[in-house]
């Protein structure tokens, strides 16, 4: 057994294991040996003296899932989640690595406050937690944060948003994107016209005119997207799309694509899953930001997904204290949890539909999440020498899932009494266990 130190100074156990008969990426059945937080080795038939075997037999191993859009909470909504327990609820998700959005109390818009959220997740140690700073100060669109001083801070800042909120001046957007052009950053935009979504309740639609709910309708989305990569081709900057969750965004992605523009765009597990439909009860727990859509919405930004339109997929893990979501529905906050539940809801929404393979599954939750982000040793292959953050996950059990699935601090999800595929049963993080055999353990390293 191995001793490392994390970079907040606390202690973390990494074992020699080796893991017999996995699926790489699903596909080739090989054994991987884990040892000093690498892949020490990957073939058939390894053998090490003093190692702890494991048998994976069948079981899907990926490298550790990588989140582009995590809500944290912590500064100052503690209530809802923590760093600590935002991580514990990722590690159970299968990821080991999640980017912590700015909406936070103070706002993650200086140097300070990234640092302070880098540091409380390397003394949580069970997931590399990469903090986004905010575009503007406070959030408010009036004026740019300290860009600079997060990007050359311990924090190493390269993903700048404004998450919950849009960049809604188009002369502070195109100053942002030309601002990160220095030092290779992102600016991860909020889609959302607010004047076209006053008072919104859910999507614009045939729904939302039965239920007399005010509607959200989609052009307010697609106009800010249709307007940003333009400004992004103007400046010649990277752009990245939040939560897209329209057929006519995702159209709008495929033309600036063709066309050239340096712009990724993500979409929620909830948004490839759920529809407008599910308001009908006016149950909270699918209140979101962007609303649920059409069918013909979760169709369309499916195949996007599939074809490479849209990047990756992001969970938006938002979570809230049971009061904010046990009220009348104009009242409930936006967001669900979903960490937990995201590899499960891709895999019954994509993989066992047969519209993408586990190899792509690798892509979109993994290693275009960690190169969008200039996250280093995340996303990186299956292969000798590489950092051991992998997840070793079983694609043939389905049951309900339930609230005991839950792991961080809130249970707003969408999914409680739905049935789900899979289940995460070994997840590593540079080589410390964080789930073993799939139990969360209590410390990163320490099993009982």
């Amino acid at each position: 057994m191995t001793v490392t130190r994390s970079a907040a100074g606390g202690t973390a156990t990494t074992e020699t294991l080796l893991f017999r008969g996995a699926r790489i990426d699903g596909s080739d059945t090989a054994d991987l040996l884990v040892r000093d937080g690498l892949i020490a080795e990957i073939g058939a038939g390894l053998s090490h003296a003093g190692a702890s075997v494991v048998d994976v037999d069948g079981l899907v191993a990926l490298p550790g899932l990588v989140d582009l859009h995590t809500h944290l909470r912590e500064p100052g909504y503690e209530a809802s989640e923590t760093i600590l327990t935002g991580s514990r609820a990722a590690a159970a998700g299968g990821y080991t690595a999640v980017f912590a959005m700015p909406n936070t109390s103070p706002v993650a818009d200086t140097a300070g406050v990234v640092e302070q959220e880098l540091a409380l997740g390397e003394a949580a140690g069970f997931v590399t937690v990469q903090p986004i700073g905010a575009v503007t100060v406070g959030q408010k669109g009036e004026r740019l944060a300290e860009l600079g001083a997060m990007a050359d801070s311990r924090a190493r800042v390269r993903v700048f948003s404004d998450d919950g909120f849009c960049v809604w001046d188009p002369l502070i957007m195109r100053r942002a994107l030309e601002y990160v052009k220095a030092f290779d950053g992102v600016i991860a935009q909020h889609a959302q016209d607010p004047r076209l979504t006053e008072g919104a309740q859910m999507n614009e639609g045939a729904v939302s005119a039965e239920l007399g709910l005010a509607g959200w309708p989609a052009v307010a989305e697609e106009s800010i997207i249709a307007r940003d990569v333009l400004l992004a081709e103007h400046v010649g900057s990277r752009l990245h799309v939040c939560h897209l969750s329209t057929a006519g965004s995702v159209d709008i992605i495929r033309w600036a694509k063709k066309r050239g523009v340096n712009v990724t765009a993500e979409v929620t597990p909830h948004h490839l899953l759920l529809t407008d439909e599910l308001v009908r009860d006016y149950d909270a727990r699918f209140k979101v930001n962007p609303p649920l859509r059409r069918e013909e919405d979760v169709l369309a930004v499916r195949e996007g997904l599939a074809d490479g339109t849209i990047d990756i997929v992001a969970t938006d893990h938002a979570p809230h204290p049971a009061e904010a979501k046990a009220c009348e529905w104009h009242a409930a906050a936006n967001g669900m949890v979903g960490l937990e539940s995201a590899l499960r809801v891709v895999q019954q929404a994509m993989v066992d539909t047969g519209l993408i393979t586990w190899g792509d599954v690798a892509r979109i939750m993994s290693r275009e999440p960690a190169r969008i982000g200039r996250l280093a040793e995340h996303g990186t292959p299956l292969t000798a020498g590489q950092p051991a953050s992998l997840v070793f996950y079983d694609a043939s059990p389905a049951r309900t899932f339930t609230a005991d699935d839950l792991r961080g601090r809130s249970t707003n999800s969408p999914y409680i009494g739905r049935g789900l595929p899979g289940e995460v049963r070994w997840t590593l993080h540079h080589g410390v266990v964080t789930v073993a055999d799939g139990r969360l353990l209590d410390q990163p390293g320490v099993r009982a």
